[in-house]
């Protein structure tokens, strides 16, 4: 289940062939509520067709594999249905961020949080791994019911938009791309660790010591939730772009500067929470925190600010970039080093994508402002 699963998560991010991106982004340049409800509507009919297309494209290919693994085909069938719920929850959500309405934003991770972990428990209980793929399936399905009734869409009067266009949906599809790039980007590690070393113990210990660094970047993604669509919205005031570059990099400076500290004084401590035979491998985790700050300071801003000027496919040859370099780094470091030689590439591509990600987006915003 967990292996058809890890499948479908990295075709999630395409559902609706990332008109739910485009939605954000395109939504943000149109000024009246009616506009944005009738682009909401414009996504909402063509995203859901486009997701079904795509759980029908799965399912196709799928039958024609033959997977060791068995039951991994009845899987695959039954969670490519998350594609389409994921989408429509993803769309409710951009759609809240478009009103400003940042609270029901908020309670709908909170809504979805809950009643997965509720239906996960009681699904996997009573009818174990099918159990826990309907209780994937239903928690994003119940959410959207739950709070598409608070957008007050009304779908019989629509109004046609100049915005929607081949870019519109170009955007979508190159954001959704680089989404999955990114989520390769952090996997790619484990994988190379499996087949290079050929030892699941090191798999086991690489993915526990990441746990932690990994996990700290929702900060940064909490604040690109809350922040995209204002400074979208003013992407053509210089001033305001500068000054919130300049403040956004100094808080994460320090955040950054603190966090490696603390981890660099008392990391064998935080290590020993998680297992004591963790603390040898001290090195790899202050590596990656080194890491993640490249990430903090500046992929999260820059590779947010290329998506608001609309350059998401920036984005995504960047993540291809990194990624081709990740597999032959890795080739060499991993033999040689083991998973710290895994910890120097992932924390040299974050800090190299961060830096070429700012670079690329003051080339391209001076291009912007000009032709504007």
């Amino acid at each position: 289940m967990l292996f058809a699963y890890n499948i479908i998560i990295f075709l999630i991010p395409i559902g609706g062939f990332g008109l739910h991106q485009s939605l954000i982004r395109y939504g943000t340049l149109v000024k009246t509520n009616e506009e944005k409800n009738s682009l909401f509507v414009y996504v909402f009919k063509k995203g859901t067709t486009a997701s079904l297309l795509l759980i029908l494209l799965v399912i196709g290919v799928s039958f024609f594999i033959n997977f060791k693994i068995e039951n991994t085909f009845t899987y695959i069938v039954v969670l490519s249905f998350i594609i389409l719920p994921t989408f429509l929850f993803e769309i409710i959500r951009a759609q809240f961020r478009l009103k400003h309405n940042n609270k029901a934003f908020a309670f709908t991770e909170f809504v979805h949080s809950l009643i997965l972990l509720v239906s996960v428990v009681v699904l996997s209980y009573y009818f174990k791994e099918i159990g826990y793929a309907i209780a994937l399936l239903i928690t994003p399905l119940i959410t959207s019911a739950l709070f598409f009734k608070k957008l007050n869409i009304g779908f019989t009067s629509t109004i046609k938009l100049q915005i929607i266009d081949f870019s519109f949906w170009k955007y979508g599809f190159f954001a959704s791309l680089s989404n999955v790039v990114t989520q390769l980007l952090f996997v790619i590690d484990i994988i190379l660790i499996g087949y290079l070393l050929e030892d699941t113990a090191m798999i086991t210990n690489y993915r526990y010591i990441s746990l932690i660094p990994f996990s700290l970047l929702f900060l940064p993604r909490v604040f690109m939730a809350t922040d995209f669509v204002a400074f979208t919205e003013k992407i053509f005031d210089k001033k305001y772009i500068k000054n919130y570059i300049k403040s956004y990099m100094i808080l994460f400076f320090f955040i950054s500067v603190l966090m490696v500290i603390f981890c660099w004084l008392f990391s064998k401590e935080i290590l020993s929470i998680l297992d004591p035979a963790f603390v040898e491998f001290t090195d790899t985790f202050l590596i990656l925190m080194l890491g993640i700050t490249g990430i903090f300071i500046f992929r999260g801003l820059f590779g947010n600010l290329l998506s608001s000027i609309g350059k998401s496919h920036v984005n995504y040859y960047i993540s291809t970039f990194a990624l081709l370099l990740n597999i032959a780094s890795n080739y060499y470091l991993i033999p040689t080093y083991g998973i710290f030689g895994a910890a120097i590439t992932s924390s040299i591509l974050m800090w190299v994508t961060g830096l070429l990600s700012a670079i690329v987006f003051y080339i391209l915003y001076k291009k912007l402002l000009l032709k504007k």
